[in-house]
């Protein structure tokens, strides 16, 4: 629930607690009044019990609002808790948790119930879940390259990848690459992007369109019907897009589809396209800037290198994929590997909550120290203020059943 819906139960409920207090006086100096000029007996109960209520009510007002503020401003002790003793309530549950959460061996205990190996080893037999896992690999493999030393990966780029780039035709790689993109439907994405700001662009620029239209339009037809031909024109524009941009098997999407596909067949069989790629690698290649940033800064062939490294269809991807498939069944059927993947898991919590458990526990202490005390209690009651409310309710409600049984017994054991 969002804030400002808390903030609006809360009120609610305070209005509800109070107009019970306020009934219960009503009723209360309603009753005493009749009492005064010689009411029935009855009245007597009622004005006990609504008497009973008005103190319940009072009482638990102030043991609410004692909680986080100072009742009527007064600097009354031991009211305004949250505020004036945020910092002991901090510390006090950070050693709750470190000492009841974390706990050697109830992070040990519930790690045995949870089963992770057993479970990770069900997830990541999956061979979607296998292929996620891959993809987070090689982010990691982009990261780590990212921190090899510049002269060394500059050396084997200038030495080894780049002669070797001019040497071999890069057609018939890019169209396994390309292939391999479009039958896994990878290609999507991107052509979602582009739809997408196709349309962002066509809704953005609606002037543009119309006066394009405008301006092809012949001077001598009247400015109303360029102005309907102008809205036609930029509705279809719009509707197009539109209908690219949601429709996963519209004809424009499913004509990309077919000409990525016949282009990736192109790099790889036909020799004019082959050659026409080779030519343009090599225009490339022997451009001045590009030479420039060969004999400069390897950074510049980073994103190649890694794109090559990652390429869903390379027989590494798929190694890689295949042995987490494979470890995956693994775990689900080798008791003893499972056995020992768990006890590895248990030592490795173990070591933390041992070593660090004051740091962990120490994060909500900082925390809490940090918030301004206002704040933090304001913050409390709005996520709890609206239950303790009902304790304001019971209080008048029960007081008020107190009081009357109270003044019943006595009415009839005294008869007064």
């Amino acid at each position: 629930m969002d804030p400002q819906a808390r903030a609006r139960d809360l009120r609610r409920m305070k209005a509800l607690a109070t107009g019970l207090l306020l009934l219960a006086t009503v009723v209360f100096l309603g009753a005493r009044w009749w009492e005064s000029v010689d009411a029935p007996t009855w009245v007597s109960y009622v004005r006990a019990a609504a008497e009973a209520a008005m103190v319940g009510a009072l009482a638990d007002w102030f043991a609410v609002t004692a909680l986080f503020r100072r009742p009527l401003g007064l600097p009354i002790p031991h009211t305004a808790i949250i505020p004036t003793k945020k910092d002991v309530i901090g510390d006090s549950l950070g050693d709750f948790i470190g000492d009841n959460f974390l706990a050697e061996h109830v992070v040990r205990d519930k790690l045995d119930r949870a089963r992770i190996p057993a479970r990770l080893g069900e997830w990541v037999a999956e061979p979607a879940n296998a292929e996620r896992v891959t993809e987070e690999l090689a982010n990691v493999a982009r990261g780590v390259v990212t921190v090899l030393r510049d002269d060394a990966v500059q050396n084997l780029i200038e030495q080894v990848l780049v002669r070797k780039a001019l040497e071999q035709p890069v057609g018939p790689v890019m169209g396994v690459m390309l292939e391999g993109i479009v039958k896994d439907g990878t290609h999507h994405r991107t052509v979602d992007l582009i739809t997408d700001r196709v349309y962002e662009w066509v809704v953005r620029n609606q002037a543009l369109v119309l006066r394009i239209v405008h301006d092809a339009a012949p001077g001598w037809t009247p400015r109303f019907v360029d102005d309907m031909v102008a809205d036609r024109v930029f509705l279809e524009v719009q509707n197009f897009a539109w209908a690219v941009k949601t429709d996963p098997q519209h004809p424009m999407r499913l004509a990309v589809d077919r000409f990525l596909g016949e282009f990736a067949i192109d790099l790889q069989r036909d020799p004019a396209t082959m050659e026409r790629v080779d030519r343009i690698k090599n225009q490339f290649v022997e451009h001045p800037d590009v030479q420039n940033v060969i004999g400069h800064a390897w950074g510049t062939l980073k994103k190649i290198v890694l794109d090559a490294a990652a390429d869903p269809s390379s027989e590494l991807r798929r190694r890689v994929r295949d042995g987490l498939i494979g470890f995956g069944r693994r775990l689900g059927e080798d008791p003893v590997l499972l056995a020992k993947i768990d006890g590895w898991v248990g030592d490795a919590a173990g070591y933390v909550v041992r070593h660090y458990n004051r740091e962990i526990t120490t994060l909500i202490t900082d925390t809490v120290a940090r918030w301004d005390a206002e704040e933090t209690s304001r913050k409390i009651e709005l996520q709890v203020g609206r239950d303790l409310q009902f304790i304001r309710i019971n209080g008048t409600v029960v007081g008020a059943l107190a009081g009357l049984a109270i003044f019943a017994v006595s009415h009839v054991l005294f008869g007064v």
